[in-house]
């Protein structure tokens, strides 16, 4: 796993946007891809020597710059993560784990695991499943999902309710934001759908700064 001092390092790229010539993976990283998206946000996605096979960090970047360092699993597990609001880690073993190979399989897959917060545990249910329908964007097969989802706090009172569509790539084993709403108020749509791909060598790739739908309204969608 990415030591503690790594962890720090990627965060210090959190100082204003304006002040950053590039975004550099860790030490024994390695890039691997970004994605400009809408809604002025950004990730950088990259791999490390030191972890387990399959696992990918996903650096989320806004116009003030980082907000959210996570790590993720070949299933798409949300192992941990690193954001100004706080650091969170997975309780494991999780009662019901995301599974991308079960949602690829059947095209659904249910979902009950349980983040440790510093603030208290943060219980997560839902889904996510598969529409059947396939959307290429910048050149990037992406397969459509829908899903529904509930946080909950350690007493069980539910404190987040969401519904959405995002994209899932089978290649990268990654989602990708697309539309989310609060399941209260299901009019008011966010939209992050990706928009560039990036790979190492291309123009813009690990850049630190969003570029579509910013110097509007900041995305807060993981503040």
């Amino acid at each position: 796993m990415m030591k503690p001092l790594m962890i720090l390092a990627a965060l210090a790229v959190a100082a204003p946007v304006a002040a950053q010539q590039g975004f550099a993976a860790p030490e024994g990283c390695t890039g691997t891809l970004t994605v400009q998206q809408k809604g002025c946000v950004m990730v950088n996605v990259w791999t490390c020597e030191a972890d387990n096979p399959g696992d990918q960090w996903i650096a989320l970047i806004g116009q003030s710059g980082l907000f959210s360092v996570q790590r993720v699993d070949d299933e798409f597990q949300w192992m941990e993560s690193y954001k100004v609001s706080g650091n969170e880690v997975l309780q494991t073993p999780a009662p019901d784990p995301s599974s991308l190979t079960e949602l690829l399989a059947n095209q659904i897959d249910t979902w009950d695991f349980t983040l440790e917060a510093e603030d208290g545990l943060r219980r997560n249910v839902g889904f996510d499943m598969l529409t059947g329908e396939t959307t290429v964007i910048d050149g990037e097969p992406l397969l459509n999902t829908e899903y529904q989802g509930r946080t909950l706090d350690g007493e069980g009172n539910e404190i987040d309710a969401g519904n959405g569509r995002q994209f899932v790539s089978p290649a990268h084993r990654l989602f990708f934001f697309g539309e989310s709403w609060d399941a209260a108020t299901p009019d008011n749509i966010t939209d992050m759908s990706p928009v560039e791909f990036i790979y190492p060598g291309e123009p813009g790739f690990f850049v630190d700064q969003p570029k579509f739908e910013c110097n509007v309204i900041e995305s807060g969608y993981f503040q």
